[in-house]
């Protein structure tokens, strides 16, 4: 009976320690997906970040790229980072994560730590499809869009939105460069809506493609008033129209070829005048990218992950 009990006592400590050893292996490898989950978000977020400032300037994404690793939990390090091109020149940023994970119960068998990582790619590019853009339209034979090799960004200037022409045809007949962003509607947005796309931006996506003028009215209201001031010195996406203008008035229709950056300094908007003053500026907005290239490019940036 003793030889049993003896038997007993010791299959029982072999169990439990059998037991206790599978426990701590499941607390220690579920501590180290976490771990490596945590990776992933690390490294999306840091390609994210250094995606804003390509395909111009590889060095400067890279900082960003380090930079936010770093204040989100480390693990990136510049020669992890690699650069390729997916549409634009050097337009995709590659981050590597890699940091070790302690072991707790593991170092009983000798596992101090393991190395967990993640991978991930992000591209920038001039997006195909904008959100929350204004309603206003820019002529892209605008001087500034045109005299620095591209759009001057940073210089003073103003968008006219009357007087506009169509070339070899004169006026175009009271043509207004007030867009209808709702496309496809019946046309009868009022000057509240029309006043609410410039102060919130459109909450919808506006693809490239042709749009409808709004009457004049609508920039004379005390609505869109509101809304510039509303808007003084925030940075504002206007769409940017290719002439010919057709048609006149109301009835006139833009051809939508990209977006701009716009920072809205002061306006005229009473009597017959239509005015916006401020700069054009580079800026990051939200935008859906494709591998077409079909929008013009005048410094406007969309970032997105990609396998």
């Amino acid at each position: 009976m003793r030889r049993e009990h003896g038997q007993a006592a010791a299959l029982t400590v072999l169990f439990l320690t059998v037991l206790l050893l599978s426990a701590a292996a499941v607390i220690d490898v579920g501590s180290w997906f976490r771990e490596d989950r945590d990776t992933q978000r690390i490294a999306d977020a840091a390609a994210l970040a250094g995606a804003q400032a390509l395909p111009e300037d590889q060095g400067l994404a890279q900082s960003y790229a380090v930079e936010y690793g770093t204040k989100n939990g480390g693990g990136v390090a510049a020669a992890n980072i690699a650069f390729s091109t997916s549409v634009m020149a050097g337009d995709t940023i590659e981050v590597d994560v890699e940091r070790p994970a302690p072991g707790f119960f593991s170092k009983i068998i000798g596992i101090d730590s393991v190395t967990v990582g993640s991978s991930a790619k992000a591209r920038a590019g001039v997006p195909d499809s904008a959100r929350y853009t204004a309603p206003i339209t820019v002529n892209e034979r605008h001087p500034m869009l045109n005299n620095c090799s591209g759009p001057c960004f940073g210089q003073a200037t103003s968008i006219d939105l009357v007087n506009l022409h169509r070339r070899g045809s004169g006026n175009a007949a009271g043509a207004f460069a007030l867009l209808n962003l709702r496309r496809g509607s019946s046309g009868n947005e009022g000057a509240g809506e029309v006043a609410g796309w410039l102060e919130f931006g459109y909450d919808a996506w506006m693809p490239l493609g042709t749009y409808d003028s709004v009457p004049s009215v609508n920039w004379n209201s005390s609505h869109m008033t509101e809304a510039l001031r509303a808007r003084r010195g925030d940075e504002v996406l206007f769409p940017i129209y290719r002439e010919p203008i057709v048609g006149g008035g109301s009835n006139a229709r833009f051809n939508i070829i990209g977006w701009v950056g716009f920072l809205i300094t002061d306006w005229d908007n009473t009597g017959s005048s239509g005015r916006v003053e401020g700069e054009f500026t580079r800026v990051i907005w939200e935008g859906i990218l494709t591998n077409s290239g079909g929008s013009a490019d005048f410094g406007v940036r969309s970032v997105q992950l990609i396998d």
